[in-house]
């Protein structure tokens, strides 16, 4: 059976898998203290031209989102996000089990400026304010959890926002690199001076685990580490993240210069380019149209049944009564075999 299922059930990337086996017998410090931890953050901060940035490496995305979301916010203060925000669904409730109310508003997989200002106002205009949460950042993400771009004229916009009412803004990167290899506009230095903090995501982008937390200023909250600490999300053996964002900031083998993170996401859209072509051409509708590495199509319910039996790939919800919107991915381990195979079950 062939997957398009997500973009981690596979393991590392081979390179990612040989740094770690090559490094595997040396004594480090541990927690994080460990030189490939800091060569990858030298790295980091060098591609995101940032210099006094501050880096840290957590396990997974959704510990990421709620301890930076806590650690940057009072005890009183919500995040906004829009409906669809990974935070909103697909967290379990983790950013308010940490105390902090999630706000979605504007009916969109993408938070417009206006939709934000008009919030704040009401919220500022509100004579009950004082016994609501307040506000206090502003979530999004790149891509969007429909696999959307914003523009960075959009980001600027909601960035300008944010400073007017004095909010932070938090991107998360889960898959941020599947962002950078599409888009003309977006790119590491860019997204360093447009936020307060993002994540570099490696778990759905090459590496067993891990995604690296980017303070782009240098304003880290106040004991940080602790705050990391005390969410259950300090590695002892730190090493293992920091070895394989060492690896994914380095060159790729197969390219000159270009780090293996950056050819990484290349190849997946790629692969998701020639996906989306596939899926046309069988006659499926495209529910939403996203230039990165996952594709939402719409499918009648009985096609569904014959292809899941050959076919891994994500029932995203339903479309109407006879269709669902069904979510194809594409990763590094993506394969012109693989889509050889796709096509090949869809013509027949």
């Amino acid at each position: 059976m062939i997957s398009f299922e997500c973009d981690y059930n596979n393991g590392a990337h081979p390179q990612v898998l040989k740094h770690l086996v090559e490094t595997n017998l040396e004594p480090t410090l541990t927690y994080g203290f460990d030189c490939y931890s800091e060569q990858a953050k030298e790295k980091i901060k060098a591609f995101c031209k940032a210099p006094k940035a501050d880096v840290f490496f957590l396990v997974g995305g959704t510990q990421t989102n709620a301890t930076v979301i806590d650690g940057m916010l009072r005890s009183y203060e919500a995040v906004i996000t829009v409906p669809t925000g990974h935070i909103a669904i697909h967290e379990a409730g983790a950013i308010e089990a940490c105390g902090h109310k999630v706000i979605t508003i504007e009916k969109s997989e993408k938070l417009s400026a206006q939709a934000l200002k008009d919030y704040m106002e009401w919220f500022m205009n509100d004579e009950s304010r004082d016994h609501l949460a307040q506000p206090g950042m502003v979530y999004i993400s790149l891509p969007t959890e429909y696999g959307t771009l914003y523009t960075t004229g959009e980001v600027e916009a909601i960035e300008r926002v944010c400073h007017e009412y004095g909010l932070s803004l938090f991107i998360d990167g889960a898959r941020l690199g599947y962002a950078l290899a599409s888009s003309k506009e977006i790119t590491l230095p860019w997204l360093a001076r447009h936020c307060d903090a993002f994540y570099i995501g490696g778990t759905k982008v090459g590496a067993l685990c891990g995604e690296a937390v980017v303070f782009p200023r240098g304003d880290t909250p106040k004991c940080f580490f602790s705050i990391i600490k005390q969410h259950g999300a300090l590695l002892a053996k730190g090493r293992l993240t920091g070895v394989q964002f060492d690896a994914l900031f380095s060159p790729a083998s197969t390219t000159e210069g270009e780090p293996l993170y950056i050819a990484i996401s290349r190849h997946a859209i790629e692969m998701a380019r020639q996906l989306k072509e596939i899926l046309l051409n069988a006659g499926f509708k495209l529910f939403i149209d996203s230039p990165t590495n996952q594709q939402f199509v719409v499918i009648d319910n009985e096609q569904v049944k014959g292809l899941e039996q050959k076919v891994q790939f994500t029932h995203w919800g339903p479309y109407d009564e006879h269709h669902t919107i069904c979510r194809f991915v594409t990763s590094w381990a993506t394969t012109e075999h693989d889509l050889s195979v796709l096509n090949s079950l869809l013509r027949s």
